[in-house]
């Protein structure tokens, strides 16, 4: 089914400045990123991303791809896409996936799973995406950010704390296998357009998770669990230069 995917870029970035154009084997990252999600088998999603520089607007321009200017003053990437759907003129009951613009390596296959989740659940006005914990340390990992789900398997928590905590046994996994949150999401448009003018609920600001915002308010999250793990995201120049590689590595450079 139809969906659109909104890429949102900033170009100021602390630790890799003009992140969103950095080179990735003669294309710049967030072109990269669109690729990768166009590369998609099948019926292709509408692909657009939402930058804060008109520099961002043309180098995507420049390789084919659809871009929007949003306001460069966006607390966050939610009020970037609520803005883009509206530039979109996208109706409230669309379904967009956020793909963050710093993932080059992505599975197409996993955004399009997210977005059909939530189009096949109609009581949700979110979905996101999950996997199996098979590290200890990584089960201890603040940075980790775990999900427990419902009999729906939609969530009912998410936390930088080891969910759910194996009381006899609290060096082990729990079993089943705790689930690691990946950050991508789907959002019913007009729900997008709706969150981030609900107020900051305590559990979001106490773990700095933005999700736990629409929890707190009654809305549900849909959660696909996935049997793989995704690729890293670009935060550093070794990050960079690591995904360079790779992409070297490849003939296809959006496979």
């Amino acid at each position: 089914m139809a969906f659109t995917v909104l890429i949102p870029a900033r170009l100021a970035s602390s630790r890799l400045p003009n992140k969103p154009l950095a080179d990735l084997c003669g294309a710049p990252m967030v072109v990269r990123v669109a690729q990768r999600v166009l590369s998609l088998p099948g019926t292709l999603p509408r692909v657009v991303v939402a930058g804060d520089d008109p520099s961002i607007v043309a180098a995507c321009q420049a390789h084919g791809i659809d871009a929007v200017l949003t306001r460069v003053d966006h607390p966050s990437g939610s009020d970037r896409l609520a803005e883009a759907c509206t530039l979109l003129n996208l109706p409230d009951d669309a379904v967009v996936v956020n793909v963050q613009g710093d993932e080059p390596l992505i599975d197409p296959a996993l955004v399009s799973a997210v977005a059909n989740l939530l189009i096949k659940t109609p009581q949700a006005k979110m979905s996101t995406a999950a996997h199996a914990i098979d590290s200890v340390a990584d089960f201890h990992n603040p940075n980790v950010v775990k999900v427990v789900l419902d009999a729906q398997n939609t969530a009912l928590y998410f936390s930088r704390a080891p969910i759910a905590f194996p009381r006899d046994t609290p060096m082990a996994l729990p079993q089943p296998a705790p689930l690691r949150h990946i950050g991508i999401y789907g959002y019913r448009v007009g729900f997008l357009k709706q969150f981030p003018k609900l107020a900051q609920s305590p559990l979001e600001l106490t773990e700095s998770l933005e999700q736990l915002r629409a929890l707190w308010h009654g809305y549900r999250i849909a959660v696909h669990i996935t049997d793989h793990a995704p690729g890293a995201g670009v935060d550093t120049p070794e990050d960079l230069e690591r995904v360079r590689q790779l992409l070297m590595q490849r003939k296809d450079l959006s496979a």
